[in-house]
């Protein structure tokens, strides 16, 4: 199992989560770990995900998260965990 890091940021308004996950339980991405917090009206979740069973290519997923992370007025990012494990090195 490959694991992936999905990050959220953005102003808090109902139905983040719903969407967020509803968008992965369409493409076959499990979700392993979930925390969110909400610090003075913004919203931020991290998110551990195995997306080995997607329907879908990660580069396109990727893409298709951000686009429904600005839909939302949101900043939404998908990483290999590999790549978040190294930035967060440097």
């Amino acid at each position: 199992m490959s694991k992936s890091i999905i990050t959220v940021v953005g102003k808090d308004q109902v139905g983040i989560i719903a969407r967020v996950c509803t968008y992965l339980a369409d493409n076959n991405v499990n979700i392993l770990d979930i925390s969110q917090t909400i610090v003075d009206g913004f919203f931020n979740m991290m998110m551990i995900a195995d997306a080995d069973g997607a329907k879908k290519e990660f580069k396109a997923l990727s893409a298709e998260l951000e686009e429904l992370g600005r839909s939302m007025g949101c900043i939404i990012k998908l990483q290999r965990e590999e790549i978040f494990n190294s930035m967060q090195r440097i």
